[in-house]
């Protein structure tokens, strides 16, 4: 037998289903006797409430959806982590979305959030989204919707970043100042604000040092797989690199083992840099020096903030931009 409804309870015990709400409710027209018998029959049968049912009764929803375009990845983790907390602590509920970095699927994903009538949705776009018609839609059903991370510029909505410039900045004036001359940039997909404002930071941190800009130095390498292609090739040149900063933590310790590979000494040699402090450079061998997002907060004030939004609390017009600092944290891959 699948899960029972109100209206089983009735038939069961041959009460009216309006008599059997109450109950459920403790409703005092109802007696002790008769809230007891449903109780206890509903409690047996492992009776679940409707929750959409009673959202759409009620006019009340209290579902947020999230699109993330990754779930393995340790920045977004945390970031789900600071979303559940706050939004469980203002009696939310959520509903997930795995885009997979998939446009096809982040338009599923929208459609899936909007039927289930959210009241709310926070988005980080997948890398290779280059229409926003979707998200679009999300704002013409009246429903309130934060990017997070990784925003599309051309929607007219609320958003929480990072400081991308600013930790990129830090991270290569630090190799700089190292006594590193060579700087590669393993970077993500032009099209994404974050990949363009970490690579706006790591040039800038050149010109300021007066280094020349070398094309051949920053590539786009943003998964394992680009990696284990594009960092031999690097070593590879008749003036190879002496330092890598990479566009996340991942992409930072397959460089760190190739680079070991090749017979170079990190960071006497060769210096890495990563981008997230995830758990993983605890465990490289050098410890990786990275910048840290604080994945946990960015999702804690996107949340709040949309939470804001819905319930009326968030009155400023037009948009409302959230910033996270970033921080540079030393560790034994940077001389």
């Amino acid at each position: 037998m699948g899960q029972i409804t109100l209206k089983d309870i009735a038939k069961a015990l041959n009460l009216s289903p309006s008599t059997v709400s109450r109950a459920m409710k403790n409703h005092p027209a109802i007696s002790s006797d008769t809230r007891k018998l449903v109780q206890d029959y509903a409690e047996a049968h492992k009776y679940k409430p409707n929750t959409l049912a009673m959202q759409l009764r009620t006019n009340r929803n209290n579902t947020i959806g999230v699109i993330v375009p990754e779930i393995v990845h340790y920045f977004f983790s945390t970031v789900l982590a600071g979303i559940q907390q706050e939004a469980e602590s203002e009696g939310y509920n959520l509903l997930f979305c795995h885009s997979n970095e998939d446009y096809g699927r982040e338009v599923r994903s929208v459609e899936t959030l909007l039927d289930a009538r959210v009241c709310g949705i926070l988005a980080s776009q997948s890398k290779t989204t280059e229409r926003f018609e979707h998200f679009q839609e999300i704002i013409d059903s009246k429903v309130h919707l934060v990017f997070f991370d990784r925003i599309c510029t051309g929607i007219n909505t609320d958003k929480v970043v990072v400081d991308d410039y600013a930790g990129a900045f830090n991270a290569v004036e630090h190799l700089i100042q190292t006594e590193c001359k060579r700087i590669a940039f393993l970077g993500s997909t032009p099209t994404m604000p974050i990949a363009n404002n970490r690579r706006m930071g790591y040039e800038d941190a050149l010109r300021k040092y007066k280094l020349p800009l070398d094309k051949n130095l920053s590539r786009i390498c943003d998964t394992i797989d680009l990696a284990r292609e594009i960092v031999p090739e690097l070593l590879q040149l008749d003036l190879p690199p002496d330092a890598f900063f990479c566009i996340n933590d991942e992409v930072a310790a397959y460089c760190m083992q190739m680079v070991k590979s090749a017979g170079y000494r990190i960071p006497d040699d060769i210096s890495v840099c990563g981008f997230t402090n995830s758990y993983i450079t605890e465990v490289t061998d050098p410890t990786l020096t990275t910048v840290d997002q604080h994945g946990f907060e960015m999702g804690k004030v996107a949340a709040r903030l949309l939470i804001n939004r819905i319930e009326g609390k968030e009155t400023k017009q037009g948009v409302v931009s959230r910033l996270i600092k970033t921080e540079l944290v030393l560790k034994g891959s940077s001389r």
